[in-house]
C-alpha cells in the first residue's frame, strides 16, 4: 500500500489518509440529500437519484484514487444540478430525460478532450498568479458556502439587518458554537479536528432542534439506467439548438469548476510542481469525465471534483488512499440514507469556514505590486464569491489578464494556450448573449 500510493514519499500515513477521507466525505455528504432534492423537482424519483448520486460518486472517486493517486473526491456538482432542474426542465420545458442526454453527450466530449490532452493543456495554461488566486478564491468561496448553509449570512439584503439577532439561535447559533469548538480542536492540534467538529456539532444540534433524524428505508434503491431522449432532440430545430447550448453550458461550467478545484486543492496539498503543473492531471480529469458519463447513465447531473476535498487535504490527505476511503463511504452510504441525511448543514458549515481560512494563504504570494498581475488575481477571487461560480471567476481572471497584458505591451508573457482559453471564454459570452 505504501508503494502503490507513495505514502512515505508524500509524507503521510494510512491513518492520516483514512481520517482525511472520512473528513472529506463528512463535509460533502450533504450532496446525498441535496442533489436528489433538487433533481426530484423535475419529477425524478428521490430514491433513484440518491442511489445514482452515491454510486456515481463512488465510481468517479475510486478512479481518482487508483488512477490519479490524488486525494480529491467527486460527486454531482452544485449549481449545475440547479441549472439542470430549474432552467432546462422547469423553465425551458424539456423533460429530465432530455437533460440527462445533454449531460451524457457532454461526458463523451469530456472523455475525448481528456484523451487528447486538451483539458490538461487548459489547466497548464493558467498563469501562476491566477493559479494562486484560484486557490485563495476557492477558499473564500467555500467559507461563503459554509456561512450561507448555516444561515449566518443570507443573500437577501432585506433580511440582513435583522440577521445578527439570530446568530446565536437555531441553525446559525449551532454553527457558531461548532465553529468555536472546531477552531479550538484545530488550535490544540487534534488530529481529525474537522471531522470531530462535525460529529460534535451534529450532536449539539439535537437539543436545539437543528439535527433531525431523516427517516426512510435502509435498503438501497436502484438507480435509473440510460433514460435518454435522443429522439426528442431532433423533433424540432429549436430543440436541436437548445440542446447544443445546454450541452456546452454543462461542458463549460464543469470544465472550469474542475480545473479551479484541482488547482486550488493541489496547491494546498503541495502537489503542484515547480513548473505549475499538477501530477497525474490527465488521470484526474479522466475521473470526472468518467463520472459525468456514468452519472448520466444512472440518472444524475454533471459530476465534478468537489471543493470540499480541501477539508481532507487540510487534515493531511496527500494520496489516492484518501479518495479510496471516500469512495468506500459513498458505497456504504447506499445503506444508510436516513443517517447521512440527518447531518445538518450547521454541522458542516464550521469545517467549510475553517477550510476557507486554510486555502486563502496563497494570496500572500501574489505580486500585488504589478497591477497587470494583481487585478486579474483579485477579480478571480471576488467574482468567484459574488457570482457564486468558480468558472466565472476564472473567466474574468483570464480575460482581464490577457487584456491588461495587451494594454501594457507584455503580450509575450501570455502563454499560447492562454490565448486559446481566452477565445473560448469570449465565445461563451457571445453564445450566452445569443441564447
Amino acid at each position: 500500500m505504501d508503494k502503490f500510493f507513495k505514502l512515505t514519499e508524500r509524507g503521510t500515513t494510512v491513518r492520516t489518509e483514512i481520517m482525511a477521507g472520512i473528513t472529506t466525505f463528512m463535509t460533502m455528504a450533504y450532496i446525498l440529500a441535496v442533489n436528489p432534492g433538487i433533481l426530484s423537482a423535475t419529477g425524478m424519483d428521490f430514491g433513484k437519484v440518491f442511489a445514482a448520486t452515491a454510486i456515481t460518486s463512488a465510481i468517479a472517486t475510486l478512479v481518482m484514487g487508483l488512477l490519479a493517486n490524488l486525494p480529491f473526491a467527486l460527486s454531482a456538482g452544485m449549481g449545475v444540478n440547479a441549472f439542470f432542474a430549474y432552467t432546462v426542465v422547469l423553465s425551458m420545458g424539456y423533460p429530465w430525460q432530455w437533460a440527462l442526454t445533454a449531460v451524457f453527450c457532454e461526458g463523451i466530449i469530456f472523455l475525448i478532450l481528456t484523451f487528447f490532452n486538451i483539458r490538461e493543456a487548459i489547466v497548464n495554461s493558467i498563469p501562476v498568479n491566477l493559479k494562486k488566486a484560484i486557490g485563495a478564491g476557492i477558499g473564500l468561496f467555500i467559507a461563503y458556502i459554509g456561512l450561507q448553509n448555516a444561515g449566518i449570512v443570507v443573500p437577501d439584503a432585506a433580511t440582513a439587518s435583522a440577521l445578527s439577532k439570530t446568530w446565536f439561535t437555531g441553525s446559525a447559533g449551532v454553527a457558531m458554537i461548532g465553529l468555536v469548538i472546531t477552531s479550538f480542536l484545530l488550535v490544540k492540534g487534534v488530529k481529525g479536528a474537522l471531522l470531530f467538529g462535525i460529529i460534535i456539532t451534529t450532536i449539539i444540534g439535537i437539543p436545539f432542534g437543528v439535527t433531525h433524524y431523516a427517516g426512510g428505508s435502509f435498503l438501497p434503491s436502484a438507480p435509473y439506467f440510460a433514460e435518454f431522449a435522443f429522439g426528442e432532440i431532433f423533433s424540432s430545430g429549436r430543440s436541436i439548438f437548445d440542446f447544443i447550448i445546454v450541452m456546452f453550458t454543462f461542458l463549460f461550467v464543469d470544465l472550469f469548476d474542475t480545473v479551479g478545484t484541482l488547482i486550488g486543492c493541489a496547491g494546498k496539498s503541495g502537489l503542484i510542481r515547480e513548473d505549475g503543473s499538477i501530477p497525474n492531471c490527465k488521470e484526474a480529469l479522466l475521473s470526472d469525465a468518467i463520472g459525468t458519463t456514468t452519472g448520466a447513465v444512472l440518472g444524475t447531473s454533471t459530476v465534478t471534483t468537489f471543493v470540499e476535498s480541501a477539508s481532507g487535504v487540510s487534515e493531511g490527505g496527500r494520496t489516492g488512499l484518501t479518495a479510496v476511503t471516500v469512495s468506500a463511504l459513498f458505497t456504504l452510504s447506499l445503506f444508510f440514507e436516513p443517517l447521512f441525511g440527518s447531518i445538518p448543514s450547521a454541522a458542516t458549515a464550521p469545517a467549510l469556514i475553517i477550510v476557507g481560512v486554510m486555502m486563502v494563504t496563497p494570496v500572500q504570494e501574489i505580486d500585488f505590486g504589478d497591477y497587470a498581475e494583481s487585478i486579474p488575481a483579485f477579480l478571480t477571487m471576488i467574482i468567484m464569491v459574488c457570482a457564486y461560480s468558480i468558472s466565472d471567476g476564472i473567466m474574468f481572471g483570464v480575460l482581464s489578464y490577457v487584456v491588461l497584458k495587451i494594454a501594457s505591451g507584455k503580450t509575450k508573457q501570455v502563454n499560447p494556450a492562454t490565448w486559446v482559453v481566452a477565445v473560448l471564454f469570449i465565445l461563451k459570452i457571445v453564445v450566452g448573449a445569443l441564447s
